[in-house]
């Protein structure tokens, strides 16, 4: 339930046009909405995080069977907010959609969404950078979260250290954004450069591309991690929602 929801809501019995007994129906799967298989417990949806958060509860498909999936995307459509399903594969999202054909399936950053409602103009600007284009699908998660909790988002791609010109082409997206994320593989050295360039948050992004040495992106991490760059803060390896979804936070509150 939204802000606003639980306002009318309120609103509408102080003035007498929504009965207490109505109110308490409308309440009944607040703040928890239990969901059950075969006389079990396979979920509770968070209906009060889109209070505490500013945004609905997030569905991570990776490591669910298909039928608690798909029984909670059915749960969370009732209640009509933003969805946003991620690590989603291209088969899993295909059965999802048949039976839920009003869902968008997004392939490269592996999410699903439904924004059930018309929404109010994304404000500020997060930028989402990466180093190459093997990144871009971490880097894709990262911009369609942060697009998801209202940020409007300008992307910078394939812009790594090794032809440092290319990111130095982007000098407007990186005086005027209020947030940066950056995504980067190998040695992971792009979020560095960045935060030596910029005085806003920079949210490092440490992807699992590379050769042997990168250890499937502990290098990146490592190195990231170990930034002098004192304005950079990274999350763990591949998770670009993490890094979009506390961009767009800070986004937020950075608004006048």
């Amino acid at each position: 339930m939204s802000p606003n929801q639980l306002k009318n809501m309120l609103e509408q019995v102080a003035n007498g046009t929504l009965t207490v007994q109505n109110a308490l129906s409308q309440l009944k799967h607040f703040p928890t909405d239990t969901i059950q298989q075969q006389g079990q417990t396979i979920a509770q949806l968070d209906t009060h995080r889109e209070l505490r958060h500013g945004f609905p509860e997030v569905i991570l498909a990776q490591g669910k069977k298909f039928a608690h999936l798909n029984a909670i995307t059915s749960r969370a459509l009732n209640h009509k907010r933003n969805l946003l399903i991620t690590r989603i594969g291209k088969k899993r999202a295909a059965k999802l959609l048949a039976n839920h054909p009003q869902l968008t399936h997004h392939p490269l950053p592996r999410c699903v969404t439904w924004q059930p409602t018309a929404n109010q103009p994304n404000i500020g600007l997060v930028a989402v950078l990466c180093a190459g284009t093997s990144d871009l699908a971490v880097a894709e998660e990262a911009a369609l979260t942060a697009r998801m909790l209202g940020a409007q988002v300008e992307t910078h791609y394939d812009a790594g250290v090794a032809g440092l010109h290319r990111l130095l082409a982007a000098s407007t997206l990186l005086q005027t954004a209020r947030v940066f994320i950056v995504v980067a593989g190998m040695e992971g050295a792009l979020p560095s450069v960045v935060g030596g360039l910029v005085d806003r948050p920079v949210i490092a992004v440490p992807t699992s591309q590379g050769y042997g040495a990168s250890l499937g992106g502990i290098a990146a991490l490592l190195g990231m991690l170990n930034s002098c760059a004192s304005n950079v803060t990274t999350v763990n390896i591949d998770n670009g929602f993490g890094a979009g979804y506390v961009a767009a936070l800070i986004n937020r509150t950075s608004m006048p």
